[in-house]
């Protein structure tokens, strides 16, 4: 027979390299307290050409993995990967700038926004494909730089935010429309099916400047809540979802929250600071920050949390010609465990499997 201690958790991911045209594949060891970089795959069509691999993405059997690509020309692309052999499948087109996207346990489908980072301040989108097609089912016009993808637990509804309306959006994920959007500054909601926008001489919608400039929104596994990160003014919003209303502000003190996820209990949410390359540990019952943790070099960006509460896996861009790096924060202890440098820019993360080992 074997003890527990006889057993040890190892934990796989992926992350994206956005300088590099990269995604690398990472195996923690949870018995060594020790990661390691398994594989990387060069993602792409054109070596001459940095494409800007942003959004990661795996499906429900974990047998796929998907990049979102934002530097098309004009448009980006979603790209699908088979896991283990990581071989390329296909491809398909979507907006300007595809940036974070998300992946339906229930359908498979793949939520992706169309960020339009090089665009003009015009409403974009968020389109929607069939994982196992990967044809684009709808794109659906939402705000105004969309950033976040994230599906409720029973994947009936899909939430981003604008950044430049500083609006958090709330989307029918079956019927494949707005349901809901809620302006987190303070001003009137407005229905944006019928809003009446006031248009400059080009036509385009007039704006007041963003303030909260929201870059990241997740619903709780288990409240009637959703999580948003208030990137232009350090704080953090808890909306309820039954009354489509801020609930709580939370003053971060960390500078610029960039993403956050709760942990798949429900108990903590942990914060990207991207402003200071730190990461915050919130009791979300009591809204304290538990622990601010140092990341291992500036430009803190992406979070996914294991299956099982017990760690926290942060990118962490870098500046310049700086590597990027993943950090790997114990979530009970609230220590940074280990560090994995990758290539530059380290953006977007996904957890892929966990796995018990003798």
């Amino acid at each position: 027979m074997f003890s527990a201690e006889a057993f040890g958790q190892s934990y796989s991911f992926y992350v994206a390299s956005e300088s590099e045209d990269q995604v690398s594949l990472i195996t923690f060891d949870a018995n060594e307290a020790k990661a390691a970089i398994d594989k990387v795959i060069t993602v792409g069509e054109f070596p001459t050409e940095t494409e800007g691999p942003h959004g990661l993405g795996v499906d429900p059997s974990g047998d796929y993995w998907y990049v979102s690509m934002g530097h098309g020309m004009p448009y980006g692309h979603l790209y699908k990967y088979e896991t283990g052999t990581d071989r390329l499948i296909t491809r398909t087109e979507l907006g300007m700038f595809p940036a974070s996207l998300d992946v339906s346990e229930q359908t498979g489908w793949v939520y992706v926004v169309n960020f339009n980072l090089h665009g003009d301040h015009v409403p974009s989108s968020l389109s929607v494909v069939d994982g196992e097609s990967m044809a684009e089912i709808e794109r659906i016009e939402t705000g105004i730089m969309p950033h976040g993808s994230r599906l409720s637990p029973d994947g009936t509804r899909q939430y981003h935010t604008s950044m430049m309306t500083d609006e958090l959006f709330e989307m029918d994920a079956f019927g494949l429309a707005v349901n809901r959007v809620l302006n987190l500054n303070g001003e009137e909601q407005r229905n944006h099916a019928s809003a009446a926008m006031e248009m400059d001489h080009s036509g385009h919608p007039m704006m007041s400047e963003p303030v909260v400039k929201p870059t990241w929104a997740s619903p709780s596994p288990n409240r009637p809540e959703v999580y948003v990160a208030g990137n232009g003014n350090d704080r953090i919003y808890v909306v309820n979802t039954d009354s489509w209303a801020v609930e709580r502000v939370l003053e971060s003190p960390g500078r610029g929250p960039y993403n956050l996820e709760p942990t798949p209990d429900g108990k903590k949410l942990v914060v990207s600071y991207k402003g200071e390359g730190a990461t915050g540990i919130w009791d979300i019952e009591t809204g304290e920050q538990l622990a601010k943790i140092k990341n291992s070099r500036m430009v803190t960006h992406g979070v996914v949390i294991s299956p099982d509460n017990r760690y926290a896996f942060i990118s962490v861009e870098g500046i310049g010609g700086e590597p990027g790096s993943v950090d790997i924060i114990d979530l009970e202890t609230h220590e940074l465990v280990d560090v994995v440098e990758v290539g530059k820019q380290a953006g977007g993360i996904a957890f892929w499997k966990l796995e018990t080992n003798n």
